[in-house]
C-alpha cells in the first residue's frame, strides 16, 4: 500500500491539470505539431493525472463519483503504451475541454478531504 495518501494524490492531480492549463495559455492546437517541448511535457503531465488517479483508493473513487476516473487512468494507459503514437488532437481535447471541469471537482474532493 502507498504511503501517499489520497488528499496528496488529489492535489498532484489538480496542481498537473492546473500546470497543463498554464502552459497552453496563448497557444493554439497548432502549436502542439511545431513546438516539441510543449507537447511532451502536455503529455507529461496527462500521465502524471492518470497515475494519481489510478492510486487513489477505491472508497474515494465510489464517493467522488462526479471525477471521472475510468476515463483519466484509460488515457494515462492510452499514453504509457502508445508512446510515440499519441494522437495530439485528444491531448489538446482534454485540455481544452475537460481538465477546468476536472480541477473543479477534484477541488471539491480536496475540501472534503480537509474538512
Amino acid at each position: 500500500m502507498s504511503k501517499i495518501d489520497d488528499l496528496t494524490r488529489l492535489k498532484h492531480i489538480r496542481d498537473a491539470a492546473a500546470e497543463a492549463l498554464f502552459f497552453i495559455e496563448n497557444k493554439t492546437r497548432e502549436d502542439l505539431d511545431t513546438n516539441r517541448m510543449l507537447s511532451l511535457a502536455l503529455v507529461r503531465l496527462i500521465e502524471i493525472i492518470g497515475e494519481a488517479a489510478n492510486h487513489v483508493s477505491e472508497s474515494s473513487k465510489t464517493k467522488y463519483v462526479k471525477i471521472p476516473w475510468r476515463q483519466i487512468i484509460g488515457m494515462r494507459n492510452r499514453i504509457i503504451h502508445a508512446y510515440f503514437d499519441v494522437d495530439l488532437e485528444i491531448v489538446w481535447q482534454v485540455i481544452t475541454q475537460d481538465l477546468f471541469p476536472l480541477i473543479v471537482e477534484v477541488e471539491k474532493a480536496i475540501e472534503d478531504l480537509e474538512s
